[in-house]
């Protein structure tokens, strides 16, 4: 049921402000305030999915409340009630965060199709943030040895700064885990992060894939086409496996960071794009610029922070939180009942040699629970998780 509240000084104009509202739709629950005051504190004290607020009130004017909500509550749209002589001070409300204005007398169609569309905008605020926990949560780092808390702690004093980040450590370890936490941890988190797996890309379309291309650059390039960099403008760039990338347009990514401008394939105009770059890679890339197959001049401009994910082997204790996890996640996905692990079961996996890490561990879990008992046992994973 959407709660609006309406702060009015003037007693008349607050009647025929909740008297359209309830006959417009009788699930609206109405609040109202007498002055800015009293409208802030019901703000700091309950939830209300909309604010009317009239912009000339004593003590408080709706300028003043207009900035103080944004502070501690930002994501409740505000609709400004403006007299005549107040639309210029109306029109500037916008620039601080109002949602829109509704000049007095109030149109009755202006009015209800504005608390409609702001009500909607609330609605979606909501819904995106329910969406972002879903995928923060597949994102989420599972373990609490001492080299993941470590990591966590990395992601921390990182995620708010504009380095670059550079994540090493073999494949099925969660590398892209780190970026996404990076990024959803960032300043940038409300832009896009896009991901590039560069060697998933053949070297001769690479370029084109990150720097997007004109019509007629080459024989398949029928029309322009904006690459990853420009899609991520404002927001983050995850380029994995960066290794892979070959040498040609390695000097390009090192252009974008060191000018903040890129160029499309078969153009000669610059666009500038402004990207933070994040970049994984299971190669030790020392010995790939000791061969000649990576520039180092990228590297250093890449490694400002490095971070080394480890491997399974290397974090045996966080085994038994992981198993849960899969566990949990697995009978969510199948719609089944969560299957437990014996204390044997456990103890077997976690002395196993992980060598696919914890891709390996998610995919046995999914093995033993499709084939084991109601619990999982020893039995269970001796036969069905050997190598």
């Amino acid at each position: 049921m959407p709660k609006i509240l309406i702060i009015e000084d003037e007693a008349a104009i607050r009647r025929v402000l909740t008297k359209i509202l309830s006959e417009e739709n009788d699930t609206y629950q109405v609040e109202e305030a007498e002055d800015g005051v009293v409208g802030f504190e019901k703000i700091k004290n309950n939830d209300y999915d909309l604010v009317l607020c009239d912009i000339k009130m004593p003590k408080m004017d709706g300028v003043e409340v207009l900035e103080a909500v944004k502070k501690i509550k930002p994501e409740i749209p505000m609709v400004m009630i403006s007299g005549h002589g107040d639309m210029e001070t109306a029109i500037n409300t916008m620039r601080l965060g109002a949602f829109d204005y509704i000049s007095k007398p109030p149109d009755l169609n202006r009015l209800l199709n504005t608390v409609r569309n702001a009500l909607d905008k609330k609605q979606l605020v909501v819904e995106n943030k329910i969406l972002k926990k879903k995928v923060s949560k597949n994102y989420e780092m599972i373990g609490e040895s001492e080299a993941i808390n470590h990591i966590k702690i990395m992601i921390e004093k990182v995620a708010q700064t504009e380095a670059r980040v550079l994540i090493t450590g073999p494949n099925g370890t969660g590398k892209e885990l780190v970026a996404h936490q990076l990024h959803e941890k960032s300043v940038r988190a409300n832009f896009p992060l896009i991901e590039v797996n560069c060697a998933a890309i053949p070297s001769e379309l690479i370029e084109s894939e990150l720097f997007g291309h004109v019509k007629g650059a080459f024989t398949s390039a029928v029309k322009d086409r904006a690459g990853k960099f420009e899609a991520a403008d404002k927001g983050t760039i995850f380029l994995d496996e960066i290794g892979d990338m070959s040498l040609s347009a390695q000097a390009k990514v090192l252009r974008a960071l060191q000018e903040s401008m890129i160029t499309r394939v078969g153009a000669d105009k610059d666009i500038k794009v402004d990207v933070r770059v994040v970049a994984a890679t299971n190669k030790d890339l020392k010995v790939e610029i000791a061969e000649g197959r990576f520039r180092e001049d990228l590297y250093h401009r890449l490694a400002v922070i490095l971070i080394k994910v480890p491997a399974l082997n290397e974090r045996r204790d966080d085994i038994p939180m992981l198993i849960a996890h899969f566990a949990d996640k697995i009978a969510l996905e199948q719609g089944n009942v969560v299957k437990k692990f014996s204390k044997e079961a456990i103890n077997l996996l976690q002395e196993y040699d992980w060598t696919g890490n914890i891709r390996e561990l998610r995919n046995v879990v999914e093995r033993l629970i499709i084939l084991g008992g109601s619990e999982i046992s020893e039995n269970d994973v001796k036969l069905f998780a050997s190598k």
